[in-house]
């Protein structure tokens, strides 16, 4: 005896079960327990904002920031990204080569690199950074920060290209992403801070940190985090109008942004800075996106309030944990590289940077 089925019937269990499929789960993105060899680290040096690639040597190279230490806290205009390796995501690195050195200030990055961000397309290695030239000043005193407000405002994205993590890198006399012309741009002051993904049907995206000249000079501002997109990882990039990641009445609520596509969204880890009481509090949180323009905060919108728990049980609450950059291998995430400190009996910061195991559920 056959069991028929009416049409309307089936068409119905097709569309649901092809709805099924096509369900796009929500991430709840939680941090696993960190190894006490997962922090890199120097004591001439202030390290910061590392991003991670595995090479086709199997080894595992992370390209960060840093800067010397004993003049203060200068990474605006004494910054360079400089190259280590692993044989795990976790650590131990071990310093290699400055991958982007000093070249001379009479290019727009001929003084600083910084907060560097790894791709490989298609073959080739891309390396997103923020440089800048200036007067090469060093400003402030150990441990503490006093900007460089003219390093600070010649900030642009730049990338350089090569065929291995080992380099020859290849830059470009160029920024890929500089400031707009016009004054009341949203980005008509400085450019920093890329996060770059491919998008599912063709191209790249980018979401960027940038200032405008609404606020008084030199700081500027709002500071805000603007969109663009390529058909090719060096550009051009064509500019998007509205800024993402705002918030009502706050001149700088975001930053650092780390961006990628998996499961049928774009997805980012975000710095949020609240601001209570004249004080800044930091945390870092989740957005989703269908699109990669609109950015929405994710079901499970909170990742950490800067809270680690070490595998020998211990729970640090940081002062910082920033430059969130993610750990993607076959497909999955698989740690978040961030930047963080403490502070000495002086109040003189030490920064160092930290690979956490990401645990993330679908729902």
């Amino acid at each position: 005896m056959k069991l028929l089925i009416p049409v309307f019937l089936l068409s119905a269990l097709l569309l649901a079960s092809c709805t099924k499929q096509k369900k796009i789960p929500d991430f709840k993105i939680e941090f696993g327990k960190v190894s006490r060899e997962s922090v890199f680290v120097s004591d001439e040096l202030s390290i910061w904002g590392g991003s991670l690639m595995k090479g086709e040597d199997g080894l595992y190279h992370m390209f960060y920031s840093r800067w010397p230490k004993a003049p203060g806290w200068v990474w605006v205009s004494h910054s360079e990204v400089a190259h280590a390796v692993s044989e795990s995501p976790f650590g131990p690195f071990e310093h290699r080569d400055v991958a982007l050195p000093v070249r001379g200030e009479e290019f727009w990055d001929g003084l600083c690199t910084h907060n560097p961000t790894i791709h490989k397309f298609d073959g080739k290695y891309y390396l997103y950074y923020m440089g800048n030239t200036g007067d090469g000043k060093l400003l402030g005193s150990p441990g503490k920060e006093q900007l460089n407000w003219g390093h600070r405002n010649n900030q642009r994205i730049g990338v350089a290209v090569a065929d291995s993590p080992e380099g020859p890198w290849k830059r470009f006399d160029k920024p890929v992403m500089d400031i707009s012309s016009n004054d009341d741009a949203w980005d008509s002051l400085m450019t920093s801070n890329p996060s770059v993904c491919r998008r599912p049907d063709g191209g790249y995206l980018m979401v960027y940190k940038a200032a405008g000249k609404k606020f008084d000079l030199p700081q500027g501002g709002p500071v805000v985090h603007c969109i663009a997109t390529a058909d090719s990882p060096t550009g051009p990039f064509t500019k998007y109008p509205d800024p993402v990641f705002l918030f009502e009445g706050e001149r700088f609520p975001a930053e650092d942004p780390y961006i990628w596509y998996q499961d049928g969204r774009y997805r980012a880890i975000v710095k949020r800075i609240k601001h209570i009481e004249n004080k800044r509090v930091f945390s870092l949180v989740h957005y989703d996106s269908v699109d990669g323009f609109d950015w929405q905060p994710g079901k499970y919108h909170d990742v950490s309030e800067r809270t680690v728990i070490w595998e020998d049980g211990e729970v640090q609450q940081l002062n910082h944990l920033e430059r969130p950059q993610v750990f993607i291998e076959d497909g999955e995430p698989v740690a978040l590289l961030c930047a963080t400190d403490t502070y000495d009996e002086k109040r003189v910061r030490h920064s160092f940077n930290m690979q956490i195991p990401l645990n993330i559920t679908k729902e």
